[in-house]
């Protein structure tokens, strides 16, 4: 009882730490830029707000909608890989490792290119769509022969996906370079010069998909016992693998929609919160939203500084830390 008890207790302050985490990074992306403000200004603006103060102008004008849509693709694209790993029992899957987002960007530069769509709305419907059909290629593909699902089989598989849909996007922006413009948007993933506006529709898909993640906390940990614990013990296992793969297109699908491929964050952050608390996806779950809101909101201050007064593109951040992350994994070898 006792052991159980600490176990709990670090557990409960893993994720206080966290959370403390997540509010300075919030604060230093809001504080972070070509204008410098102090946390002391910040909070003065985000509380007592002064019309006539620049400074204040500034954190409600650009910068706190910024920083509350990196939080929300963070959080989303890490709930989203934790999910990934937990139903393919493979430490490499992620939404951007097993083309998910590359899925859904090439149906956003189909749609540019032979529809000239433009609305927030049609793209993130088109999103999902592309995001739910490159989740299903690669679930089918992998699934293919005597030893369906393999970790090993599901890599090639995501692999193979991705570089189809990536090799497609970069034909149709070919054939169409005037279109380029409109979809670097995506293409580069970014937080920058996103409005409000732009979240609002998507935001109640985003929160059903959180709610329900971790809601399937529980029924994860049971399903990794092996499908025939989980069936013993009366799960349905068909309808919990449904629920996920419902939950990671929404989650990476929404994701992609608002800040185009931004990459790793679903690969690092289950891992990291997998080492601080262990494999338990009551905990994991909502320890790897927070986690992941943190980091893409410091990939993105880094963004900001390291070439002043130039910006850095965020997907170009999270790749430059998540590659040394992924060969680090993929050398530790696939069971």
């Amino acid at each position: 009882m006792m052991h159980t008890t600490n176990h709990i207790t670090i557990k409960f302050i893993c994720v206080i730490a966290s959370g403390i985490l997540l509010i300075f990074s919030f604060l230093a992306s809001i504080s972070t830029g070509q204008t410098a403000i102090t946390f002391s200004e910040t909070l003065e603006a985000l509380f007592h707000y002064d019309a006539v103060n620049t400074e204040h102008v500034i954190v409600h004008t650009s910068r706190l909608t910024r920083a509350v849509i990196a939080m929300v693709i963070g959080s989303s694209l890490a709930l989203a890989g934790a999910l990934m790993q937990a139903l393919t029992k493979n430490p490499l899957a992620a939404p951007d490792i097993l083309g998910i987002n590359a899925g859904a960007i090439f149906f956003i530069v189909f749609s540019v290119t032979f529809f000239s769509l433009d609305s927030l709305v049609h793209f993130m419907w088109i999103a999902f769509i592309g995001a739910g059909l490159a989740g299903v290629s690669v679930y089918s593909l992998g699934a293919i022969g005597n030893n369906s699902l393999s970790s090993i089989k599901i890599v090639l598989a995501g692999s193979a996906i991705s570089a189809l849909f990536i090799s497609f996007t970069q034909g149709l922006l070919v054939i169409d370079e005037q279109r380029l413009q409109s979809v670097l948007f995506w293409l580069a993933g970014s937080v920058a010069g996103r409005e409000m506006d732009m979240l609002l529709p998507i935001l109640p898909f985003l929160c059903a998909g959180w709610m329900t993640a971790l809601l399937l906390g529980g029924s994860v940990n049971i399903l990794l016992s092996g499908e025939d614990v989980a069936k013993g013990l009366g799960q349905k296992v068909w309808l919990i693998k449904i629920l996920i793969g419902i939950v990671v297109v929404l989650l990476a699908g929404g994701s992609v929609a608002i800040g185009g491929a931004i990459g790793f964050i679903g690969l690092i952050v289950p891992h990291i919160a997998r080492g601080l608390i262990g494999p338990d996806h009551r905990w994991l779950l909502p320890l790897s939203a927070i986690l992941g809101a943190s980091l893409l909101l410091l990939s993105d201050v880094v963004a900001r500084i390291v070439i002043m007064p130039q910006e850095v593109p965020i997907g170009v951040m999270t790749a430059m830390i998540g590659t040394p992350f992924f060969i680090y994994i993929a050398r530790k070898g696939l069971k």
